[in-house]
């Protein structure tokens, strides 16, 4: 089973950068798919970026292509999410998940969860 500690969020200004963490223990780590998840009040949670546990593909929402970046360090078991030119529309819950199998990183089922970390971007 793997555990996954996200960190990193914060209150900023638009336009501002935040480097949010996913530490995950367990075991494991290098085998998952690994993704970012935000869920802004009232709305439902939607998918931000994902990467490939072998060949490091990356998958990015249409809303933060361009602006975030997704990575992972697997001798760190840790994942994360550069994001720059935040906008209040960014504004949300992170979480960061991670899943095992095949499939289109945006729409697979993620069996693993963290606790989420809020950013806040003020206008």
């Amino acid at each position: 089973q793997v555990q996954l500690v996200e960190s990193g969020g914060g209150l900023v200004q638009a336009g501002a950068s935040l480097r949010l963490s996913c530490a995950a223990s367990g075991g494991g780590f290098s085998t998952y798919h690994m993704a970012w998840f935000r869920q802004a009040p009232g709305k439902e949670r939607e998918f931000v970026a994902g990467i490939r546990w072998i060949g490091r593909m990356t998958y990015y929402a249409e809303s933060v292509e361009g602006r975030f970046t997704i990575s992972r360090d697997n001798a760190k078991n840790t994942m994360y999410l550069q994001m720059n030119s935040l906008k209040p529309e960014d504004t949300a819950v992170y979480y960061c998940a991670a899943a095992r199998g095949s499939g289109y990183l945006p729409t697979l089922s993620y069996d693993y969860w963290g606790q989420g970390t809020q950013v806040a971007v003020s206008s």
